[in-house]
């Protein structure tokens, strides 16, 4: 089961710190999700984390970074719908119906679906998927994005996924001690429902 997280658009005060609070919490990757970001600002996110975890941070852009860093891959989307020439790292990619999950998982780590629920970060972004179209995700490809929380947990173990991704759950919190008790929560809710 895959756990990545996904920043906000916007570099937090504190992203370093809840990075790196997330990671040692035995998270996957952390999806740093910059669009507006400057390349030295980006840059300052990787340098103010411990080099030991930079293998678990994938970018959504500045890909020029990964001459610089080892980091763990490099995610594709709109804006950056490409890997840098001469690229063999890993990669993954963003995916929004079910057809480009089927024309596209296969060529790629792992392909992220979303919105499964009603986003908890972005207003008036609702999920959309049937019963049906979940079930029929090829199994071990698809991260499920959008409206991911615990309480979330039982209705996406019916489903196919091979791992879920958090954004607003994780960076909407305010503090230490609440993302400390959120991710206690992604835990306690996976024992429960993906034994």
């Amino acid at each position: 089961m895959l756990k990545i997280a996904v920043t906000p658009p916007d570099i937090l005060d504190d992203e370093p710190r809840c990075i790196t609070m997330i990671l040692d919490h035995g998270w996957d990757f952390v999806h740093l999700r910059h669009p507006d970001a400057s390349l030295r600002e980006v840059k300052n996110v990787i340098e103010s984390m411990p080099p030991r975890l930079h293998g678990r941070l994938r970018l959504h852009g500045h890909f020029e970074l990964l001459n610089e860093f080892n980091l763990g891959g490099i995610h594709l989307n709109s804006r950056c719908p490409v890997p840098p020439p001469r690229y063999t790292g890993s990669v993954s990619r963003t995916c929004h119906t079910v057809n480009e999950v089927a024309e596209e998982a296969h060529k790629y780590d792992y392909v992220t679906l979303s919105p499964i629920f009603d986003s908890i970060s972005k207003q008036g972004y609702t999920g959309a998927f049937s019963d049906e179209e979940l079930m029929s995700l090829p199994k071990d490809k698809v991260v499920a994005l959008g409206g991911i929380s615990p309480d979330r947990f039982k209705e996406l173990s019916a489903y196919p996924f091979a791992g879920f991704a958090m954004l607003g759950y994780l960076f909407g919190m305010t503090d230490a001690d609440t993302l400390r008790s959120r991710l206690n929560a992604v835990d306690s809710a996976l024992r429960l429902y993906y034994k």
